[in-house]
């Protein structure tokens, strides 16, 4: 039953394009990043991002080019910055 379902996500995962920058520039939209490692998250200007990369660039490969300003980890991931997600708690053993 798992290799059914695996192959069919993947099929479907085929089928999807990545959000690129201009899409989220047209929008007004910035680039969330968020450190796996730390917990740092910023927004990153996505009108700024498509002068740099262009804009059919993959937001989820945007990850791999940063690093993370708090603790220099390259363990970055990238979506979106959606506005209905609201504000993200940090997590850890000093969350005062």
């Amino acid at each position: 039953m798992a290799g059914f379902k695996r192959r069919a996500l993947d099929d479907e995962d085929r089928g999807r394009k990545a959000v690129g920058l201009g899409e989220l520039a047209a929008e007004g939209l910035g680039v969330f990043c968020w450190c796996n490692r730390c917990g740092h998250n910023a927004t990153l200007s996505s009108e700024r991002l498509v002068r740099e990369l262009g804009p059919a660039f993959p937001v989820p490969e945007l990850g791999v080019r940063l690093r993370c300003s708090g603790c220099g980890s390259k363990d970055v991931a990238t979506r979106p910055g959606w506005p209905a997600v609201g504000p993200v708690a940090r997590h850890g053993p000093d969350r005062g």
